[in-house]
């Protein structure tokens, strides 16, 4: 049910003008107000007052936004001020006629003259103490009072048989501002009427609120696409392009203006509302893009996710929604590069997208630290202070009162103790309350920063004097790999996203329980610096299609997905029958099966269809091909055709169509073809992908042609994605935590089963102990080989997977188990992508990013 209020302003308000903006720009603000009328002193009516209201909630239409429009002749683009609209009613047949308007002033005066020469009427205007009044009153037909008649001009002066209009009343009460006795028996006055066409304007303004709600039919215009052989940089591809202004493109998809929130000409925020506004639209088509087991290169899935979308949506007139996650500046700087896309699939501008983008990674690392430093804080005050003291500080008094925050009530809830007044708690219960007894050892929670450096693995916090001998060790993580990284992205609200904060684990106290960031009271302020980020940010391809950047936990160490809003505004904009193409990180055995099961369990979202991209060059490798090193150039066997390098390592794609089929989902193989792949090599890919039980393999050129290259498997996504579905999840949850890290070992990466270290065993039989037996797994593993050992290509068996240690994100719901060693802050090497990058002082332009 919507709920509409129109909200009047009195004229019993008499606040000076720019207190009466200041009162409208509120109401401007308010989603509970669809519409304002004013009614005050004429003296109020300024132009900084009528345009203080929003043109869509302009009720009176005297804004200037809506006076331009009806000036213009866009009336139905409009709201005909009420007066004008009575006037007109009063008047008949007005063709040829001269119309006086005499003390109509300003947006009133302007929106009369312009309906009354819309009906073909001569109109003159005249201010009261013009001194040809008397003249032109005498020529004119219609006389029309804008505001009230001066005593010392007499109706005499009115041309005999003139008709004569009077404007000057008060809307609401219809009090006339000179007397009944004063007016001559012709004139009339808008009165009631021009009372009935503001609520007739209310009723229209009503009418169009409710429209703008509902779901709207896109109306893109795509980019047109030049596509140069050779294919230039991938900087230069994007700098070549124009890409649309975001307010443009957003309304081009159904936005509203208040659902965007502006950062620069190319990115915007999306607002979380819409998903209200369109809560009853259905979903459109799910679909994931996931991969076989990369090379350090990389193969393509951004490249194909991005390809994908161009082809649906410029080539094919089918809505989509590209889905991707914003790139941590660690790999941009180091040595992968960015993460855009390539050639002619990418997001633009790509230097804004792999870059700060609208600051969320720094609003988490913000966050995650200022978390940190309070859990060292609370260390160093509880060991250096009596529970007097602590209770004093943490419960001050202010103004001769003191009194708990609501964090801190919510812990002495927490604790048991029913309390509200600080005066009243016990020695014990301050104790309890004061104390959280946070073991050192047990910290889990990192600091971390965006930027690979090797040399913060392991670090000494504590070592100032000022620290009291408080010395621990400690490490930095890379920011991405922050548990709030993960809450950003399976989060489904703001409300969803506080909570998730709260039950962070970051500790043990000495009796073994767990310490939270709800304990800590530290959540609001967490929420506070994550409010912005939370909100998808909006940009487009190369071919003028919308994609959304949000989220970009890492798929070796974390989920690797990005996130479930973005996604789940996209389904919704979209419509029923478009797609939203969202990528996973890595290999499907990696990404994918997280995707799988821990996104779609977040998010109750099923897909439609998986998306595996192979290259010609990782089944190589796969086949027992040479090392592929990243920054060196590729040995002959990859640049060459050689059928039976393809043939061996097809087994690597084999395994992963098997891995994709386990959760019962089509999958369609996009071969991501490069200038050196042979026809024979391309053609054996895709026949042994179907023969394996693909639905549909198909070789993609969009990274030389865009999405006219990725037509083809457009078509067979939108096949694969009327089949039957069957998804179903790999474990039930209810299962022990080592059952179901076996289950993943042994199905999804061919193990021959687990061994766990005795800290692993030590840290699953407290979490179990401590109630988070039932939080699905993510595995954080190398990327490079289907087992834990990078060397091994191919599908390897036989093996055992090392689980070293396990971990918990409480908050994001998830146990993370460490295969072998692991590390959560990568390093730069000898040459990282920071030497060919940089900066024209004269344009400001970005150089050497790919």
């Amino acid at each position: 049910m919507w709920v509409i209020e129109f909200t009047i302003i009195l004229n019993s308000l008499q606040e000076k003008h720019f207190k009466k903006a200041c009162e409208i720009l509120r109401l401007n603000e308010d989603p509970n107000v669809q519409g304002l009328a004013l009614d005050l002193p004429e003296s109020l009516y300024s132009s900084k007052v009528l345009n203080a209201v929003k043109p869509e909630k302009d009720v009176d239409g005297l804004s200037s936004v809506n006076l331009g429009r009806l000036v213009h002749g866009d009336v139905s683009d409009c709201l005909v001020p009420p007066t004008a609209c009575a006037v007109m009613e009063l008047l008949e047949d007005i063709g040829g006629k001269t119309v006086l308007l005499v003390g109509a002033r300003g947006a009133q005066g302007a929106a009369l003259q312009s309906v009354l020469q819309r009906e073909g009427a001569a109109v003159l205007s005249c201010p009261w103490r013009a001194p040809q009044l008397q003249s032109e009153l005498r020529h004119a037909d219609v006389v029309v009072f804008g505001s009230t008649k001066p005593d010392d001009v007499p109706v005499s002066w009115i041309k005999p048989g003139a008709t004569i209009i009077s404007c000057a009343r008060d809307l609401l009460s219809e009090k006339h501002n000179y007397g009944q006795q004063n007016n001559p028996a012709a004139e009339k006055t808008v009165g009631s009427l021009a009372v009935a066409m503001r609520m007739q304007n209310m009723v229209k303004n009503m009418e169009r609120w409710i429209q703008s709600q509902q779901y709207r039919k896109w109306d893109l215009h795509c980019l047109k696409l030049q596509p140069l052989s050779p294919v230039p940089s991938d900087i230069e591809i994007s700098r070549a392009q124009s890409p649309k202004a975001v307010d443009v493109l957003a309304k081009e998809i159904g936005l509203l203006t208040d659902e965007i929130e502006i950062y620069g000409q190319t990115k915007a925020k999306v607002r979380l509302s819409l998903l209200e506004r369109l809560k009853d639209q259905p979903d459109g088509k799910y679909v994931l893009v996931a991969g076989i087991t990369p090379t350090p290169l990389g193969e393509g899935k951004s490249t194909v996710t991005v390809g994908l979308v161009q082809a649906l949506t410029a080539h094919l007139n089918i809505n989509s929604f590209a889905c991707l996650r914003q790139p941590s500046q660690g790999p941009t700087f180091g040595v992968k590069g960015g993460a855009a896309g390539g050639g002619y699939a990418q997001v633009i501008p790509m230097e804004e997208f792999n870059l700060h983008l609208t600051g969320d990674i720094h609003a988490i690392t913000a966050a995650n630290n200022l978390l940190a430093a309070a859990i060292d804080a609370r260390i160093l005050h509880e060991n250096t202070q009596s529970d007097k003291s602590l209770y004093n500080r943490l419960v001050p008094v202010v103004n001769g009162m003191r009194g708990f925050s609501a964090i801190q009530l919510a812990r002495l809830r927490r604790l048991g103790i029913n309390k509200t007044d600080p005066e009243t708690l016990t020695e014990e219960e301050i104790s309890k309350f004061v104390r959280l007894d946070i073991d050192p050892s047990t910290i889990t929670w990192q600091r971390v920063v965006d930027t690979n450096d090797r040399f913060l693995r392991k670090v000494t916090v504590g070592q100032a004097n000022t620290e009291k001998g408080f010395v621990r060790q400690a490490q930095f993580d890379i920011a991405v790999a922050s548990e709030i990284m993960a809450i950003l992205a399976l989060t489904t609200s703001l409300q969803d996203m506080k909570e998730r904060l709260g039950k962070m684990v970051v500790a043990n106290d000495k009796k073994g329980e767990p310490v939270t960031a709800e304990d800590l009271g530290v959540t609001g302020a967490l929420a506070v610096l994550m409010k912005d980020a939370i909100k998808p940010t909006l940009m487009q391809t190369l071919e003028g299609t919308p994609v959304f950047v949000h989220a970009g936990p890492f798929a070796n160490i974390a989920h690797g997905n990005s996130s479930v809003l973005a996604d789940k505004i996209a389904l919704k904009l979209v419509g029923e029958k478009g797609f939203v193409v969202t990528e996973a990180g890595f290999g499907a055995d990696i990404g994918m099966e997280k995707f799988f099961n821990i996104k779609c369990r977040a998010s109750g979202l099923v897909p439609s269809v998986v998306v595996l991209v192979a290259t010609v060059r990782a089944l190589k490798m796969h086949g027992g091909g040479p090392n592929v090193t990243a920054g060196a150039p590729l040995k002959k066997e990859y640049t060459e055709e050689n059928l039976q390098l393809v043939a061996d390592g097809c087994c690597n794609l084999q395994k992963q169509i098997q891995i994709t089929q386990l959760f019962g989902v089509p999958v369609v193989v996009a071969l991501n073809v490069f200038k050196t792949d042979s026809p024979a090599e391309v053609d054996l890919v895709c026949k042994m992908a179907k023969e394996s039980g693909a639905f549909d393999a198909v070789p993609c050129n969009h990274w030389s042609a865009g999405g006219r290259g990725a037509v083809k498997l457009a078509q067979a996504v939108e096949k694969a994605a009327n089949q039957k579905n069957s998804f179903k999840y790999l474990y039930s949850l209810e299962l022990p935590i080592v059952e179901k890290i076996r289950i993943i070992a042994q199905k999804v990466y061919g193990a021959q089963d687990i061994e766990l270290s005795p800290t692993a065993q030590s840290q699953v039989d407290r979490y179990t102990q401590q109630g988070f037996g039932n939080l699905p797994i993510c595995m954080a593993k190398t990327h490079l080989s289907l087992s834990h050992q990078p060397e091994r290509k191919g599908v390897p068996t036989g093996f055992i997977l090392p689980i070293s240690d396990v971990r918990a994100s409480i908050g994001a719901g998830f146990i993370y188990p460490l295969v072998g060693t692991m590390s959560t802050m990568p390093g730069l090497p000898t040459r990282p992508c920071f030497y060919d990058i940089d900066l024209d002082p004269i344009t400001e332009q970005v150089k050497g990013l790919f």
